[in-house]
């Protein structure tokens, strides 16, 4: 048998599920550390041989002044962070800053507007023109904000977008604890309208949030028993903000972090699992580590809407040092 044979045998043996039980998600997240990581590199391995990393670059669109409460967020008009109300509808300096990064690597540009809904006018225009922008220059288009309509979600499509992001943030019993200005099921009817509309949906979670294992394993759950699985899952770690009801909290433990990436990874094996926001309070160690577990994409450049990211230099370093393969080396 040969070597490419024997591969297409292994990942035959590998199903493809969407009836995980919450009971499975917590025994999966609970299992000794090398054990889950051996497991999960095995999946990794199977549907990424290459260990091809995706690099994302995210703009802040428009920032501050949003109606959410979200508990984690510096953005919300309810917290009393310290972030400026800003929109920028320029679509030729989002543009400008689109080809910057694609010069630097990056082959998707995510753009974030600080909205409880899509609005229509000149703010809706502009994004679809954005996204067109940037599908011309040859990269793949994302586009956060908030909640739309069926006909909003049409026109994105027809502008070309691959991805709208739109994150659970935590399980459905804690959600309550975290968000009480939207409910569960309206993220999840948006989630529907983005996949009914032909884009693919790019949709995760933060963890750190006061939220136990349990809770973990619940989010995990929705997205894994969803069919298809998003295209795309951002794991995130709180990065506690000044001025937001979580500020005191402490940073997650950075091997949570790697149990949800491998978690996510067995349980989503096409899936694009990527290492999102608090990476930049990760070592050089757990990143890799999460790397290894199964992360294939992160995020890159300097910010991420209102908090830091690690430089452009250093994650050329990070990725130089893991040996994994990402857009310049081809």
């Amino acid at each position: 048998m040969t070597f490419v044979e024997s591969e297409f045998q292994i990942s035959k043996d590998v199903q493809i599920r969407f009836d995980w039980t919450l009971d499975e998600i917590q025994n999966i997240l609970k299992k000794p550390l090398i054990e889950l990581l051996w497991e999960s590199q095995q999946v990794h391995r199977i549907f990424n041989p290459r260990y091809k990393v995706q690099l994302a670059s995210l703009l802040s669109v428009k920032t501050g002044g949003c109606e959410e409460d979200c508990a984690y967020c510096s953005q919300s008009m309810h917290n009393a962070s310290d972030v400026t109300d800003q929109s920028d509808f320029d679509v030729l300096g989002v543009l400008a800053q689109a080809k910057a990064a694609k010069a630097a690597g990056a082959d998707r540009f995510c753009m974030g507007w600080a909205w409880r809904e899509i609005r229509d006018g000149k703010p809706f225009e502009s994004m679809l023109e954005m996204v067109r922008g940037v599908r011309e220059i040859g990269m793949e288009a994302c586009v956060t904000g908030g909640m739309l309509t069926d006909l909003q979600a049409k026109r994105l499509a027809d502008a070309g977008l691959t991805a709208y992001n739109h994150n659970l943030d935590t399980s459905p019993e804690y959600y309550e604890k975290i968000i009480s200005t939207r409910t569960y099921q309206d993220r999840l009817e948006t989630l529907y309208r983005v996949r009914a509309a032909g884009i693919t949906v790019c949709c995760g979670g933060i963890i750190g949030m006061g939220e136990t294992i349990k809770d973990r394993a619940s989010l995990l759950k929705v997205l894994a028993t969803m069919e298809p699985h998003p295209e795309s899952v951002p794991i995130n770690a709180l990065v506690p903000i000044e001025g937001t009801p979580l500020q005191n909290l402490e940073m997650v433990d950075p091997l949570d972090l790697v149990r949800m990436v491998a978690t996510a990874r067995i349980l989503m094996p096409t899936s694009r699992i990527r290492l999102s926001a608090g990476r930049e309070e990760l070592g050089k160690e757990a990143q890799i580590l999460c790397l290894l577990a199964g992360a294939d994409s992160i995020f890159y450049g300097d910010s991420l809407l209102t908090t830091s990211n690690p430089s452009v230099k250093a994650d050329r370093d990070l990725l130089a040092a893991a040996g994994v393969i990402v857009n310049w080396d081809e």
